[in-house]
């Protein structure tokens, strides 16, 4: 009865909409002008995934290279939005250095739900990016 249940709820999920939360669509990554934009990182994660990709935000533009972020943003990104038929690859340390990982078009509302070597994550571990857009 309980797999039953599990089943039920996991089905739930996927058909209501909005259930991944406040998170934008990769499609909905474009500015006023139409041009695209490659991914969308965001300061605020939270437990309850309505409360994701909120707080501050930095957008990344197709083709972006950032060996060291912005001030204020090394380790601090705790969701991502990677826009369609785009991938972002972050690294943990300043320069490209340390663990690395390539995020492909889709939305990441919580960034500790992704493994970082044995014992990490990927929330508030990001200080490097480069973004590209096929």
């Amino acid at each position: 009865m309980s797999l039953l249940c599990a089943l039920l709820l996991a089905i739930a999920l996927v058909a209501v909409p909005g259930a991944h939360g406040t998170c934008p669509v990769p499609a909905d990554l474009k500015k006023s002008d139409g041009t695209r934009t490659c991914a969308r990182l965001y300061e605020t994660s939270d437990p309850y995934y309505e409360n994701c990709c909120q707080g501050p935000e930095l957008s990344v533009e197709p083709g972006t290279d950032l060996p060291y972020l912005p001030s204020g943003w090394s380790k601090t990104a705790s969701s991502l939005v990677v826009g369609q038929r785009c991938e972002i690859t972050v690294w943990s340390l300043p320069g490209k250095r340390g663990k690395t990982r390539k995020f492909t078009a889709g939305t990441y509302p919580r960034l500790e739900e992704y493994r970082k070597g044995i014992f990490g994550d990927w929330s508030d571990s990001i200080s490097a990016l480069y973004c590209k857009c096929y």
